[in-house]
């Protein structure tokens, strides 16, 4: 397995009706978490304790909210909130 995000529970659920200019920006943000979750956790799946707290993210035209689940290698995306 390798580090990826992934909309949870679907992208329709998570990101439908948002602007494609918002889906754009969070997806952006959401491969440079990747890049820092695996470079932060080497060996995901053998991560030891509670994974990270979720957060919020701002990104031009909204914010998502996101958690890192380090024993499945993914940064989830759990809603996005346009303004």
């Amino acid at each position: 397995m390798s580090w990826a995000w992934e909309y949870d529970p679907s992208e329709d659920h998570v990101a439908g009706g948002a602007p494609p200019a918002l889906i754009a920006e969070v997806e952006k943000k959401a491969d440079e978490l990747v890049r820092a979750a695996a470079a932060l956790y080497l060996d995901g799946p053998a991560h030891q304790g509670p994974s990270p707290r979720g957060e919020n993210v701002l990104v031009p035209g909204g914010m998502f909210f996101c958690q890192v689940v380090p024993r499945h290698e993914r940064v989830y995306l759990l809603q996005i909130t346009a303004w």
